[in-house]
C-alpha cells in the first residue's frame, strides 16, 4: 500500500546551542496510510503541536525527512504544501475570514492552492454546490449564505472551517485540537461532523487532542507522544475496545513514566 505521509528521523530543536536549548522532537518515525484517521495525544510539551507544524510546513525541518505521496516535501514551503495539506486550528476565528460571508469564505476555499487574485465575487453557478455542501452539516447554514461569518457561533464557524478544509479533498487534513475552545455539547457536534466528513470523503486525517475519551472514541489509530518520541501506537483493531485505564497502563509500560499531565487527566 502506498503511504500518504512518511516521516523519517524527525528532530526539532529550538534555540539550539544556547542555554535555552529545547530538543522537542527526538527522532520521530511515522507512516500514515490512505484513509487512516489518527488521533494523537500526549502531555504538555510532548511535541504534538510541533509535529503538526512540521508536517504543515510552519516549522522548517533541519533534521529528518517528510514525504507526501512519496514526494519529498521536507524543504517545501507552507504555501506549496497548502495545495495538498489542509488544517483546522483550535481557534474558530483562524479558519475563516470574519467580515466575509459564508459563501465568500467557501469561494476562497474552492480556490485553495491557486492564485486567488483580488476578486471575492461568488460565481452564481457555485451557489447550488455551496448550499448542497452546507446542508450536509445539518446546521441550517445553507440558508445563511450571505451572512457574515463573524455573526455565527463558534461551533458554526468551526463547522464551516471543516467544510472549507475538505471542499477540495486534501491529501491530508490536520486537526489541531479543533474542538478545545468549544463547550462540551458543541464539541461533540463538531467531532461527530468531523468523523462524518472524514469517512464520507475517505480522507486521511491527523488529529491532535487533549481529550483521552475523544482519542479513543474517534479515529482508526491512536498515537501517544512523550518527551518528543512516539511511545504508544495502537491500530484500529486494538483501539476499538481499549479503556482509558488500559491506555494509561500502556503509556506507563512503554515510557516508564506515569501520566501526570493535569489537562489530560481532567479530560478523562
Amino acid at each position: 500500500m502506498k503511504s500518504v505521509l512518511e516521516i523519517e528521523n524527525l528532530h526539532q530543536i529550538f534555540e539550539e546551542g544556547t542555554v535555552n536549548e529545547n530538543h522537542v522532537l527526538k527522532g520521530v518515525d511515522l507512516t500514515i496510510n490512505p484513509g487512516e484517521f489518527i488521533t494523537i495525544i500526549g502531555g504538555n510539551g510532548a511535541g504534538k503541536s510541533t509535529l503538526l507544524n512540521s508536517i504543515a510546513g510552519a516549522l522548517p525541518t533541519k533534521i529528518g525527512k517528510i514525504r507526501l505521496n512519496n514526494k519529498d516535501i521536507t524543504k517545501q514551503s507552507i504555501i506549496k504544501r497548502a495545495k495538498s495539506i489542509s488544517r483546522v486550528f483550535q481557534d474558530p476565528k483562524l479558519g475563516t475570514a470574519v467580515r466575509l460571508t459564508v459563501e465568500e469564505n467557501l469561494a476562497l476555499a474552492l480556490k485553495r492552492g491557486q492564485n486567488r487574485g483580488f476578486g471575492l465575487a461568488v460565481k452564481f453557478s457555485n451557489r447550488p454546490f455551496f448550499k448542497e455542501q452546507l446542508k450536509t452539516l445539518n446546521l441550517g447554514l445553507e440558508k445563511r449564505l450571505t451572512t457574515e461569518v463573524g455573526l455565527l457561533s463558534g461551533g458554526q464557524r468551526q463547522a464551516i472551517t471543516l467544510l472549507m478544509a475538505t471542499l477540495q479533498r486534501p491529501d491530508l487534513i490536520l486537526l489541531d485540537e479543533h474542538t478545545a475552545a468549544l463547550d462540551p455539547k458543541t464539541s461533540k457536534t463538531v467531532m461527530d461532523l468531523t468523523e462524518k466528513l472524514i469517512f464520507d470523503q475517505q480522507l486521511t486525517a491527523f488529529m491532535v487532542t487533549h481529550d483521552m475519551e475523544n482519542a479513543l472514541q474517534y479515529g482508526t489509530r491512536l498515537i501517544m507522544l512523550h518527551q518528543g518520541r512516539i511511545v504508544v501506537d495502537i491500530p484500529a483493531e486494538k483501539k476499538k475496545n481499549l479503556t482509558i485505564n488500559q491506555l494509561m497502563d500502556l503509556f506507563q509500560q512503554s515510557s516508564g513514566d506515569e501520566l501526570k499531565d493535569d489537562q489530560l487527566l481532567l479530560n478523562t
